[in-house]
C-alpha cells in the first residue's frame, strides 16, 4: 500500500511526516519527533526538507515564541489527500477480493489492529 502515492520523489519518511502534520494540526518539532519516534534534530532536518519542497511551513507559536509550529502548505495538503485517495482505492480493490469469512475475521481484528497501530 505504501507504493500507492502521488509523488515518488518524496521519501517515505517525509511523506509520513506530512501525514502527521495534516492529521494533527499545529504540531511542534518536538511533537512531530515524538509522533515519528525520532530525535528532534532528525525531525528538524526532515522538516527543513519539506519546507524546501514547498510542502510545509514553519511559524512561531502564538503561546511560546521559542517553539516552532509546522503546518502543511496547499501543495502539502494536496500531496497527502491525493496519496490517501490512491491508497483507499487500492485497499478497496484488494478488499473486494476477500471472502465473506475473511471479511468477518478482518472486522473482528480491526479494533485490535487499530489499538496496536495507535500505540
Amino acid at each position: 500500500m505504501r507504493l500507492e502515492r502521488v509523488d515518488g520523489d518524496v521519501p517515505d519518511t517525509q511523506l509520513s511526516v506530512m501525514f502527521g502534520i495534516v492529521n494533527n494540526e499545529g504540531l511542534t518539532i518536538g511533537a512531530l519527533s515524538d509522533l515519528e519516534r525520532v530525535t528532534p534534530p532528525s525531525m528538524n532536518r526532515t522538516v527543513n526538507a519539506l519546507v524546501e519542497r514547498g510542502l510545509a511551513t514553519r511559524s512561531g507559536s502564538p503561546d511560546d515564541g521559542r517553539k516552532v509550529i509546522v503546518t502543511a502548505t496547499d501543495s502539502g495538503m494536496q500531496l497527502v489527500e491525493e496519496t490517501r485517495r490512491k491508497r483507499v482505492a487500492w485497499f478497496s480493490k484488494q478488499l473486494s477480493t476477500v471472502s465473506a469469512d475473511e471479511r468477518a475475521a478482518l472486522d473482528a481484528a480491526s479494533p485490535i489492529l487499530r489499538r496496536l497501530a495507535d500505540s
